[in-house]
């Protein structure tokens, strides 16, 4: 309570130490949510290359635009769950590995 104190003292109000709080637990959040997405896309490609399968021709299994599953395999574009049962699906693979971090 007094470093709560010596932080106000020293120039921060009470406000500016809340909103810095939820910016650094919202940044932590966003880490995180990026590395499950990253990791979702290099386990899709994975598999993918495994079924001999190319982006566009898993794209039109999906019936998703042909674009898609690139999009997805370099996180500009978050895969909703729909997607993800019926990307498990296709390849044959339990869901559960797709969120298996490599390291």
């Amino acid at each position: 309570m007094k470093k709560f104190f010596a932080s106000c003292y020293y120039g921060y109000s009470a406000y500016t130490l809340v909103v810095l709080g939820k910016y650094i637990f919202y940044y932590i959040s966003m880490e995180f949510e990026d590395k499950i997405y990253r990791n979702i896309g290099q386990n899709i490609k994975r598999y993918r290359l495994q079924k001999s399968l190319s982006q566009e021709k898993l794209s039109e299994l999906l019936e998703a635009n042909p674009k898609f599953v690139g999009h997805v395999e370099r996180v500009e574009r978050y895969v909703s769950l729909k997607k993800l049962i019926q990307i498990s699906k296709i390849l044959n693979v339990p869901i559960e590995l797709f969120f298996k971090s490599e390291s």
